[in-house]
């Protein structure tokens, strides 16, 4: 079973997990598969104030995407979260997308 059959099963099984809808996220996200990918990462956000990486992923897909402005509030966001949980390097890297806004 391929990972997006087998997180699809998952999230349907348990629609309120998000970290089954994180790793579909992630799958569709490697597929190309924007607009699911971007739904379930949303929903990822909105579950946890404080979970910095749906963000970033978020973030990058709608770069992808070539939609800067609805990226950068969102990266903003993950920046604020790297620096309040001391990730220096996610930080650093955030920075440099911001940068090139």
């Amino acid at each position: 079973m391929d990972r997006i059959a087998q997180f699809t099963a998952l999230v349907a099984q348990q629609p309120g997990n998000a970290l089954f809808r994180f790793s579909l996220a992630q799958a569709l996200d490697a597929a190309d598969r924007r607009e699911e990918a971007a739904e379930h990462y949303r929903h990822c956000c909105a579950s946890r104030a404080d979970w910095m990486m749906p963000r970033i992923l978020l973030g990058k897909l709608l770069l992808r995407a070539g939609d800067k402005s609805a990226a950068r509030p969102v990266l903003e966001e993950a920046l604020q979260l790297a620096i309040d949980q001391d990730h220096e390097d996610p930080a650093a890297e955030l920075r440099a997308l911001l940068a090139g806004l």
